[in-house]
């Protein structure tokens, strides 16, 4: 039987969710094709969300009206601001969640979405007629006609999962692989490759003995992750745990290494750099006696724990005689072992800014299957791929983000033009302009966007211009008003900072990094009545108006490097150039120029082979 849709999305996991709510949300009758309902946006590996650089793209994706932060916020069971001891600018937010929570709100928000139809079953053809994607076909010759199609398949295509030498076919620890489309792809032309990612094994609490290990509370003050919450109640808030290896686990995992597939040569895939396995770890850093492990619970109502640092893909029996080494799990029992993955993978070079792809038009990819890793790198793509794919149906400007403008360009940038040869995984140190992309200013940048486009609702930009009214009202205060010398030296001298010898402004005294804004604000009647007006947003506000404050300088440096950089991303490249005539530029600067066929001179710069010179030479061809 056909169906016709405008667009369908293949996969339904972090990035899927998000692509088919944006897809949806913004006016396209959307299908999502997945092979189990009951796992949708599924936390395959930790129980977790955000962290550094992937808190801020959590808080971009809510900013633009993606759904990842509410999720989030809903069944979360702890909260925590990390790199406070680096300054507010800095800061990125984290949350353990209940894992089997977070996939239901998903599915409940998601079958509320109106224009969104979900189907259960698994994908194994594409449709494509002259070079265009037409369509979908499933398992049971079920065929969905659309306009575009997203894939997200996550691990799933051609996965295989290790446990020591053993071996089976699956997506997921409990789920069947998928086959067919990556053999289609490879027949139109695309490159496929082979990723491998692992996972830990799952422990019961029960055999835990906690009073071993140190307990990691979360915080209670500023808990949201989406900017349409003030501070979550968190009903049933649970601690995570922290242990370490010993030499004597150690020596267990290197006696176990004959017996790993990865050291084996069993595993082809490209493992992760910056996530290693315990083995990777043993090998890698063979100087170290103890590495930090952190037991995370996987829900609010269940003994289920992961233990995150210790993924791994030795035999069972090594897994469990090494971890029983640790004080505090000597008796430790597994629910299941930890295991490696490989999968395919398309190299992402071969798509555009947008996500779509350069061989076939119309069809977009995102996630895993892009050569990423994590649940955020993830949702952030699905989310550009899914409006992208929207404004392209409706002949309007595709959105894509430049580096100083989100952390989500920095991603897809960093993707399509340079391509994967690890799991990409997003850093602070990925981006150039990390002061300008905080996580307190993603709706400053970015909601006016969303809601432009459709996909953010009108409270987030009334949210917004509250926000800025209440932000500018406290710096204009600051700017105006001042302690005397008799008011506030005892203070200063408390908080261990030089005393002022005349009258100065509260906006000079924010500057000193010693000093805060709020402990300022609440010891003059001015500043107590304005911190009164806040309400329920006072720390969001007070943290925003402080940081324009103590970090301007570095901002409007930061600004100043990015437009300049910006020009060179405002010069276009004609799309028919011939590369290979321009025998002034070097042979590997015109195969990859040739390959990869940037648009613009700032694109072009970021290809890794193509040189000054090489642009010098192109510039003169474009007569610049």
């Amino acid at each position: 039987m056909d169906f016709d849709f405008d667009i369908a999305v293949i996969g339904a996991g972090h990035a899927g969710c998000e692509a088919a709510h944006a897809s949806a949300k913004m006016g396209m009758k959307t299908v999502l094709i997945t092979m189990d309902m009951t796992k949708l946006a599924q936390m395959s590996c930790n129980p977790a969300m955000g962290g550094i650089a992937k808190g801020q793209i959590i808080r971009e994706i809510d900013a633009m009206g993606g759904l990842s932060g509410i999720v989030t916020d809903r069944s979360m069971i702890q909260y925590r601001m990390l790199n406070r001891s680096k300054g507010p600018a800095m800061w990125s937010p984290r949350a353990q969640c209940d894992r089997y929570l977070f996939s239901k709100v998903w599915r409940e928000l998601l079958e509320n979405t109106n224009n969104l139809f979900i189907w259960q079953e698994r994908a194994t053809k594409l449709i494509v007629e002259t070079g265009v994607v037409k369509g979908v076909q499933t398992a049971f010759g079920t065929i969905f006609r659309t306009k575009a199609v997203i894939i997200s398949s996550g691990t799933f295509l051609n996965g295989l999962m290790y446990v020591g030498f053993n071996t089976i076919e699956g997506g997921r620890s409990g789920d069947e692989t998928s086959k067919g489309i990556s053999e289609q792809l490879r027949d139109l032309g695309f490159r496929v490759d082979r990723m491998k990612t692992g996972t830990s094994p799952r422990l019961d609490g029960r055999s835990i003995d906690f009073r071993k290990t140190t307990e990691q509370k979360g915080e209670t003050e500023g808990r949201s992750f989406s900017y349409l919450n003030d501070n979550v109640i968190i009903e049933n808030e649970r601690s995570c745990f922290i242990v370490h290896t010993n030499e004597e686990g150690h020596k267990d995992i290197e006696e176990g290494l004959k017996f790993s597939p990865l050291y084996q040569g069993k595993i082809k895939g490209i493992g992760p750099r910056y996530c290693p396995s315990i083995e990777d770890k043993i090998v890698t850093f063979s100087d170290k006696k103890s590495h930090q492990l952190f037991i995370e619970p996987e829900g609010s109502k269940t003994t289920e724990y992961y233990i995150n640092g210790y993924a791994s893909s030795l035999p069972l029996d090594v897994q469990l005689k090494a971890l029983r080494r640790i004080p505090g799990l000597e008796n430790v029992n597994f629910y299941r072992p930890g295991y490696a993955i490989e999968y395919d993978f398309f190299q992402p070079t071969q798509l555009k800014p947008t996500l779509e792809t350069k061989i076939v038009e119309g069809l977009y990819m995102a996630g895993q299957v892009n050569g990423t890793t994590g649940y955020e790198e993830a949702g952030a793509q699905g989310m550009m791929a899914g409006i992208n794919a929207v404004q392209k149906i409706k002949g309007k400007d595709e959105l894509i983000f430049k580096r100083d403008e989100a952390y989500i360009g920095v991603l897809i940038d960093d993707l399509v033009m340079k391509g994967v040869d690890e799991p990409y995984r997003m850093f602070t140190s990925r981006a150039e302009y990390r002061i300008l992309l905080r996580q307190d200013n993603a709706d400053e940048r970015l909601t006016t966007i969303g809601y432009k486009i459709g996909l953010a609702e009108e409270i987030r930009l009334q949210r917004l211009e509250k926000k800025t009214e209440l932000v500018n009202m406290i710096l204009d205060f600051v700017k105006t008003e001042g302690y005397k010398p008799e008011e506030i030296n005892d203070f200063l001298v408390e908080k261990g900072t030089s005393e002022i010898k005349q009258k100065t402004k509260i906006f000079q005294l924010v500057s000193r990094p010693q000093l805060r804004l709020k402990d300022l604000l609440i010891r003059s009647e001015g500043g107590k009545k304005i911190f009164e007006r806040l309400g329920k947003r006072r720390n969001e506000i007070i943290e925003s108006a402080e940081i324009k404050i103590k970090y301007q300088g570095y901002i409007d440096r930061e600004k100043s490097v990015a437009e300049k950089i910006k020009r060179l991303d405002d010069l276009d490249i004609p799309i028919d150039i011939e590369y290979d005539e321009l025998k002034s530029i070097s042979t590997e600067g015109r195969q990859k120029l040739a390959r990869m066929r940037p648009t613009t001179i700032g694109m072009a710069n970021r290809i890794s082979g193509v040189s000054p010179s090489d642009l010098a030479v192109l510039l003169m061809y474009m007569g610049r």
